[in-house]
């Protein structure tokens, strides 16, 4: 069965809070399976994570907070896993996450799959545990290889599922699962969809987190300017055709980067007819 799901992030103001409001109501008509919530580096939205996932939860939708594991240590992440166990979360993404600015030491956890392990050995299989994958390599690795070493490390630590980085090119997705496969990793492996609506956020993000812009695809986009219309359609149809391409060739689902806004996600997956 595929899963479809979509990502939020945690808002900073009230203002935020009302509108990832509206976002979450439109986008609950879709059905996702869950919404998942990220958590800041080093931990610096652990409030607003669990604010935001309560709030998911009571208004009827599955909700997925994100977990990572930098700058932490075991006693606050125990104090976390026991706060999301009671009010009856099932679901977390666990990662490695970033450091913030400033903090030059990871905590008593180095990698994912030590956090996987973690959950594991505190609440057994109390929660479903989705990881990061990475079909175009971690910005940080040493190479591809040591990349689809330690995302076995997370599968063998626990991992019930993935979701990966988003690209923007299929081949990367599917040879990445070929390279799994034969490693003897059978989980599944969602790609991760970031809509187009803004070419100079998009090449930002993009190089901050490795997600590889085809040149033609660049060179595209850079030709419609500040034409924010025309990005948007362009981009509509590019990742539509992405995700047809994706879903055809066997990918388990789609997760969107919502970007805590409903227009495009809405329009992607209603033009892809998900269910």
């Amino acid at each position: 069965m595929r899963t479809f799901s979509i990502e939020f992030f945690p808002p900073k103001t009230p203002e935020g809070v009302t509108k990832l409001r509206d976002v979450h109501m439109q986008l609950a008509r879709l059905n996702p399976r869950f919404f998942s919530v990220t958590f800041g580096a080093g931990g610096s939205t652990r409030d607003r994570t669990l604010e935001t996932v309560m709030e998911i939860q009571a208004a009827g939708s599955a909700a997925a907070p994100h977990l990572s594991c930098v700058g932490s240590t075991r006693e606050n992440l125990r104090d976390i896993l026991a706060t999301y166990k009671s009010h009856g979360i099932r679901h977390i993404v666990a990662l490695r996450g970033d450091l913030p600015s400033g903090m030059a030491e990871t905590g008593e956890f180095r990698y994912a799959n030590e956090l996987v392990e973690f959950i594991r050995a505190e609440t057994g299989d109390w929660f479903e545990i989705e990881v990061a994958a990475y079909p175009e390599v971690h910005p940080q690795a040493k190479g591809y290889r040591d990349d689809l070493v330690n995302f076995k490390r997370k599968v063998d630590a626990g991992a019930n599922a993935a979701i990966t980085q988003y690209f923007f090119n299929p081949d990367a997705y599917f040879n990445f699962m070929d390279e799994c496969a034969a490693l003897g990793i059978s989980i599944p492996i969602v790609p991760g969809i970031m809509p187009i609506s803004n070419y100079s956020q998009l090449a930002r993000f993009s190089s901050m987190c490795g997600a590889e812009i085809p040149r033609w695809l660049a060179k595209r986009l850079e030709s419609y300017l500040d034409d924010t219309a025309s990005i948007r359609a362009f981009g509509l149809d590019f990742i539509a055709s992405l995700c047809e391409r994706l879903l055809a060739g066997g990918a388990p689902g789609l997760h969107f980067y919502s970007m805590n806004q409903s227009a495009l996600t809405s329009a992607l997956w209603q033009r892809l007819d998900l269910k």
